[in-house]
């Protein structure tokens, strides 16, 4: 098979607890950070939040960069 440069393959989506995880906060302060606009959020059809990779590795970088 031919390599594809992954452009039709979907990201890799993100639980709260996961990002959470990574900013070293709470889960509901991901939650309150979605609902506040500050994280873009996915709703799953169940209703459950999921966050975009990339976006939030973007995220991680602005705020060391700050430091």
């Amino acid at each position: 098979m031919a390599n594809h440069d992954d452009l039709d393959a979907p990201e890799q989506l993100l639980t709260p607890s996961e990002v959470a995880a990574m900013f070293r906060v709470n889960p509901k302060t991901v939650t309150r950070w979605a609902r506040a606009g500050k994280l873009t959020a996915i709703r799953t059809l169940g209703g459950h939040r999921r966050f975009r990779v990339s976006e939030i590795r973007r995220c991680l970088e602005e705020m060391s960069q700050e430091r």
